[in-house]
């Protein structure tokens, strides 16, 4: 819903109140408001778990009740039931009303993580030793909190260390079991341990009768062997000796059938145990929807092997990606329905094919904006007017407010004011990273000037770089974590030295800096009444409070925002309480430079302001048509400066990145307006070759 219905909106308040008024009797005693009590501030639960909230009211009757979970309607009873379905934090807001007032309450849920079982590790199946020898367990563990052990031998708890030293004096098999317990759970692990008289020959455990392997990929085979005297190895493939050392490594590239023999040789005889190793090309058909993330999961291997390649061989479009991405996980994404077959091969062997089936999706997609998570602008000239801000209004209301400007194709521009004000929203899908071209666009109200008249000037006019940050739906519990952001990386948001306009904002006095650990504070105005008077068309007579908007940074840097003839509003964001307010984030090079006196005769004061455009990566900063507005998600990077290969994104934050005052024009400050995913589209942008 957008501006122009809101006259309809108090249209029909308007009634609403008038009818109400009407229907009340001169008379009539109100009941007094309700008052809710039994809810706190703070609960913490566990992933899966569910909480009962279960307030009690004062003067309820008659009540109307609203739960609000995350900004949506939820329930409208006096209990409200949580279930903790994915891991994070959650708002829920109840909201009951009478005829006499209303009451509100909020509490904030942290879900955390559930515990996983521990894992137990560096423990094989089977070892051989031989009477009266000490065998010296050391598995590994790992889980999460405290990980009690227990150790089981027939039937009795025999130890409850870390390690376990286990020693028989008579000849046998034994079976030992091995708990391992958090509040996660308990894991087991069965060894068994065969034990040989001393005089034997040799005793091999712990290799298999048969195993099976992707080409390509090593099969490391570690048998123990039982003997009270020194013994020699022999590995034998294909009736070949390849190896006469205690452990062997088997790799193939071709596929096929291998017969692996070990002979083992002490003083007292000779054993041999033999193995079939079956080589083949491993095979997994997979099925997932469009613009949705598919972990994928190999049959060939656990952990990723060096030299991994993989290769989409068939695809009915180029609209996907493969990367692999935090702890060496595969993720796949398509736009496009059809049938994708990808090849996984080390080095020149293929160990596994996947084929992948991608069907629509079951819901209708959108390619703009579809939800707002967060608004908070810095102050600025055009703060609660883009949106507009009503007294009584909260936080929540100009988020919904935000989001009715900005949701759909039909958007308006927000203001995110000075330094640090941003906007977070989201898509209703994941929009896939495609390999060389960009992948989306935040549009703006950026425009070149017509009447530059510096000599081979570049680009500029009305850019106020946005710098955007990106993040894809990890834990799937549809809204944006703190540690799940990227960076996008502009053309300056380490140095701006690159930038065709650095030398001229620099000879200008400019601050070119760009500070990435940067901190700024506003705090609320004293005043807003007129202390000067103004002049509309008079570029050197436009302030109406000089000392408007005090600001202090971390570089020991401190100044004003002055307010202007053309904005009387309040700057300051009337829904903060709060008499300041701190933004953290990047500063960019100052790229407002006055070219008046290239062009004396514009205005009686020679005041001609040109802010210069970025040369990409950032939002409001080229004209919306211009290519270089476009964002490939490749340019996204981790808080190491690494290049993050994200499969896609579902969210994205912009925040105004520069902090500059531009003479009439005020500060600069980012507008954002529509959202758009360009393959949903069919728009077709080259990327740009970045570092």
């Amino acid at each position: 819903m957008k501006p122009i219905n809101m006259k309809q909106k108090i249209l029909l308040l308007t009634s609403f109140l008038a009818l109400l008024i009407g229907s009340c009797k001169e008379d009539e005693i109100l009941p007094n408001p309700p008052v809710i009590s039994g809810i706190e501030a703070e609960y913490t639960i566990i992933e899966g778990e569910t909480l009962l909230l279960k307030p009690t009211v004062e003067n309820s009757e008659n009540a109307i009740y609203r739960w609000l979970l995350d900004g949506e309607e939820v329930g409208n009873r006096l209990e409200y039931t949580f279930l903790a379905s994915s891991t994070g934090d959650y708002m829920v807001v109840l909201t009951v009303t009478n005829k006499g007032g209303a009451d509100e309450k909020r509490a904030t849920i942290k879900v955390l993580e559930k515990e996983q079982p521990p894992y137990i590790g560096a423990l094989q199946e089977e070892y051989a030793i031989t009477v009266g020898d000490d065998l010296l367990l050391s598995p590994e563990f790992v889980g999460s909190g405290d990980i009690t052990v227990e150790w089981i031998l027939n039937d009795k708890v025999v130890s409850t260390a870390k390690e376990y030293k286990f020693t028989a004096a008579e000849e046998g098999e034994y079976k030992l079991l091995l708990k391992a317990t958090n509040k996660g759970g308990t894991t087991e692990k069965e060894v068994l341990i065969i034990v040989t008289k001393k005089g034997d020959a040799p005793v091999i455990s712990n290799l298999k009768e048969a195993y099976t392997v992707a080409p390509g990929i090593a099969l490391e085979l570690q048998p123990s062997v039982a003997s009270d005297t020194e013994v020699t190895y022999s590995w034998l493939l294909n009736s070949e000796e390849v190896a006469t050392t205690p452990q062997y490594t088997f790799k193939a590239s071709r596929a096929g059938s291998y017969q692996l023999l070990l002979r083992v040789i002490n003083d007292n005889g000779t054993s041999e145990k033999k193995t079939t190793i079956t080589v083949e090309t491993r095979t997994q058909n997979l099925k997932t929807s469009i613009h949705t993330i598919l972990p994928i999961e190999f049959l060939a291997f656990e952990a990723i092997p060096e030299g991994l390649n993989l290769v989409v061989t068939k695809s009915p479009s180029s609209l996907y990606r493969v990367s692999i991405g935090e702890k060496q996980k595969v993720l796949f994404i398509a736009a496009t329905t059809g049938t994708y077959t990808l090849e996984v091969s080390i080095g020149e062997a293929v160990a596994e094919t996947i084929e992948i089936k991608v069907g629509g999706s079951p819901k209708t997609l959108s390619p703009y904006i579809a939800k707002v998570f967060d608004y908070l602008p810095a102050p600025g000239q055009f703060v609660n007017k883009l949106p507009d801000y009503s007294k009584g209004d909260t936080h929540e209301d100009m988020v919904r407010k935000a989001g009715e400007w900005l949701i759909g194709e039909d958007a308006f521009p927000i203001t995110l004011g000075g330094w640090g004000g941003y906007v977070i929203f989201g898509f209703d899908h994941t929009i896939v990273n495609v390999k060389g071209k960009r992948d989306f666009r935040v549009r703006g109200n950026a425009f070149g000037a017509n009447d530059n008249q510096r000599p081979n000037a570049p680009f500029g006019g009305s850019c106020e770089p946005g710098i955007i940050m990106v993040a894809y739906d990890k834990n799937k519990n549809g809204k944006p974590d703190d540690d799940e952001w990227y960076e996008i990386k502009g053309s300056a948001n380490f140095s701006a030295k690159d930038e065709p306009w650095y030398a001229i904002a620099k000879e200008s006095g400019n601050d070119v800096n760009v500070y990435r650990d940067y901190e700024m504070t506003y705090y609320r105005p004293t005043t807003e009444e007129p202390e000067t008077e103004a002049e509309p068309d008079n570029p050197e007579k436009y302030i109406i409070i000089e000392n408007y908007i005090k600001w202090e940074d971390n570089k020991e840097n401190s100044g004003y925002q002055f307010k202007n003839v053309y904005h009387r509003q309040s700057y300051y964001p009337g829904w903060i309480t709060e008499d300041k307010m701190t933004f953290k984030g990047i500063r960019l090079a100052q790229n407002g430079v006055n070219e008046g006196k290239f062009y004396p005769d514009i205005n009686a004061s020679g005041i001609y302001y040109i802010l210069y455009g970025y040369q990409y990566g950032y939002v409001d900063n080229k004209p919306n048509m211009d290519d270089d507005s476009a964002i490939d998600i490749d340019w996204a990077i981790d808080k190491n400066g690494h290049p993050a290969n994200l499969p896609g994104i579902d969210f994205v934050k912009v925040y105004n990145g520069v902090s500059q005052e531009n003479g009439w024009l005020g500060e600069t400050s980012t507008e954002v307006e529509r959202g758009e995913d360009l393959h949903m589209l069919g728009i077709s942008i080259e990327t740009l070759k970045t570092e």
